[in-house]
């Protein structure tokens, strides 16, 4: 099956993504988010995001296959985010997907979250095909994560992940400290247009040398946010105008120095001149724009999906799905589930075995 065509169900967080591919090339790539009902919380809360899961998958996957302009019969296989995730949202997406495809008769095809923000890259049709091995960043709401990517269906490898917070987690809890809205990516990024990035010095966690012996390649940035709350309490506590935006810029440069700069320790350390980014948080501008000038003055090659891809979204999970496919691997059995911390490592989950 040299172009499957497969829809792809995405429900770790808080959009329910549909995406259907054929091969490489995108054909639809809808998705419902439910952020404006977690907004009044400060942040996602589980239950919410899995009980808007239930009530957007339908009329998702509806929308999917009128944009696609194919049927369900008319598909090769359906793939499912198995983890990691959060767990009631990951069992909403596991369950409809399994329901879907042994009620349309079609293999079903596990696999791993983090990987498919790689497999999001494939689908770019005006770049170049992904080389390996590369180094891969995410940075998202709920993970941060670096990778050596040998090949994509195969070989993984994770070389470091956040020891705390997430770095888009951060982002929303200091948002909240400045009093700002969420989601606080965006909101952290307007703030910080006007601001002196050097202004104040936060710390830049698991930096230190005592640091890097064991954790080069981790992050940390709960030290980070502490220090954010430390400064505006100061200023608090002195009757003194928190200068807003300086706040922002100085913060937004910590996270971005860190990322940028354990990316490239790894691009150096493994000889590997490649560096692809995903997740939602490689919209903030700052982080791309840091990248893109440190990375050329070090010889390394970078790779960013375009940012409709880089959020989470079915058509990623159905991207990985198809290369699978392609690359000879049978599909799922159904004794798999949801896998809120699934390695990953684990490309595929529950490969049928060969008779």
């Amino acid at each position: 099956m040299s172009e499957p065509l497969v829809l792809g169900i995405e429900t770790s967080c808080d959009e329910t993504g549909i995406g259907i591919v054929r091969g490489r090339t995108l054909l639809s790539n809808t998705i419902a988010s439910s952020m404006d009902e977690h907004a009044r919380y400060g942040g996602v809360v589980p239950e919410v995001a899995a009980r808007a899961h239930l009530e957007a998958l339908q009329p998702a996957i509806d929308a999917a296959l009128a944009e696609a302009g194919v049927g369900l019969d008319d598909l090769d296989a359906v793939a499912v985010t198995s983890g990691p995730g959060l767990a009631g949202a990951l069992m909403v997406g596991v369950g409809a997907a399994k329901g879907l495809a042994v009620s349309i008769d079609k293999p079903l095809y596990a696999v791993n979250h983090l990987v498919g923000h790689i497999a999001a890259d494939i689908l770019t049709a005006d770049s170049a095909p992904l080389e390996y091995p590369t180094i891969a960043l995410l940075v998202s709401g709920g993970h941060t994560s670096l990778l050596h990517v040998r090949d994509l269906t195969t070989d993984v490898e994770l070389l470091g992940e956040t020891m705390d917070d997430a770095a888009g987690e951060a982002f929303d809890k200091v948002a909240r400290l400045l009093s700002l809205p969420y989601p606080g990516g965006p909101e952290i990024d307007r703030a910080a247009a006007d601001g002196d990035p050097e202004a104040i010095r936060f710390p830049r966690g698991l930096s230190r040398a005592s640091d890097l012996a064991k954790h080069r390649y981790d992050f940390s940035f709960s030290g980070l946010k502490t220090a954010v709350a430390r400064w505006v309490e100061r200023c608090e506590a002195a009757g003194v105008e928190v200068p807003l935006a300086d706040v922002a810029a100085s913060f937004r440069e910590a996270v971005v120095d860190v990322l940028v700069t354990k990316a490239l320790a790894a691009c150096a350390d493994l000889g590997v001149p490649r560096l692809l980014l995903g997740g939602g948080v490689i919209a903030n501008r700052r982080l791309r724009e840091v990248a893109l000038e440190r990375a050329e003055a070090a010889g390394v090659t970078v790779r960013i999906p375009p940012l409709s891809l880089c959020t989470d979204n079915g058509a990623m999970i159905a991207a990985l799905a198809s290369e699978l496919i392609s690359s000879g691997r049978r599909p799922s059995t159904l004794a798999f589930g949801a896998d809120s911390t699934l390695p990953v490592t684990e490309i595929q989950i529950a490969e049928a075995v060969s008779v």
